[in-house]
């Protein structure tokens, strides 16, 4: 009954930030419920393999908290009941949810379509707003309710080639800012973190090359940096800040 317990949406890759973000609250004593779409990652150049949500499960499990999964579009109609529904009866009621899970595919001026756009809408600013509503209204605790959300920094500068994803992942920030004032009063704190370049699996070794130029800590961003961040956002010790788009790049140069 007094267990913590935490929802992360996207996590399908052992290289993903997801699954380092689901690691690094287990070790802070989080039951973690994930979701995934691995139909979504197969269309990607990184692709993954099916197998990896298990692996997830089973590493997090071994750290010594309860863990479920489920395998979940979340664009679809009554993803968002479905999901909260599945996470009371399997654990509880959650005081964290991390939103983690994009939709990112290259779109220019060409090439964009509406149908692309609204693929793009569905996942990175409709489910995360519907998401973080639900989340709200089945809150069952006096304080430290905690919604971080993941940006990608548009407000920083231009975002070539991913027209989409930049409209819609600047509309995190706004959500963020937005809602802070409105639920800090319910106990809930919100608030956006940039990972900037972060090294995925996505990179080839030429674009590592010239990104490594622009970091001057001498290394690219990695998962685990943006979980330890998204982990103190969790904690108690984070009830002091909310509204916040904190951008954990090292220094990256623009």
């Amino acid at each position: 009954m007094n267990r913590k317990i935490a929802i992360v949406t996207g996590v399908s890759r052992l290289k993903g930030i997801g699954r380092e973000i689901c690691c690094e609250l287990a070790k802070i004593d989080f039951d973690i419920f994930f979701t995934y779409w691995t139909e979504y990652d197969q269309q990607m150049p990184w692709k993954a393999n099916k197998n990896e949500p298990i692996l997830i499960h089973e590493e997090i499990r071994e750290l010594g908290v309860k863990c479920e999964k489920l395998e979940l579009d979340l664009s679809k109609k009554n993803a968002i009941e479905i999901l909260f529904s599945e996470v009371k009866n399997r654990l509880g009621f959650p005081l964290v949810l991390v939103n983690n899970a994009a939709y990112s595919t290259q779109t220019t001026i060409d090439s964009l379509t509406a149908s692309e756009l609204n693929k793009h809408y569905e996942i990175n600013l409709k489910a995360t707003t519907l998401l973080t509503i639900e989340f709200v209204k089945q809150f069952n605790f006096s304080k430290n309710g905690r919604i971080i959300n993941l940006s990608s920094g548009q407000s920083l500068g231009q975002m070539s080639n991913e027209i989409a994803y930049a409209i819609t992942k600047g509309g995190i920030e706004t959500l963020t800012c937005t809602l802070s004032q409105e639920i800090a009063s319910k106990g809930i704190t919100i608030n956006s973190v940039n990972p900037g370049p972060n090294d995925t699996g996505w990179m080839d070794k030429k674009m590592k090359r010239e990104l490594l130029n622009q970091f001057p800590m001498g290394r690219i961003g990695t998962p685990k940096d943006t979980a330890k961040l998204i982990g103190f956002l969790a904690s108690e010790d984070a009830e002091w800040i909310t509204g916040q788009i904190i951008h954990s790049e090292g220094g990256f140069k623009r």
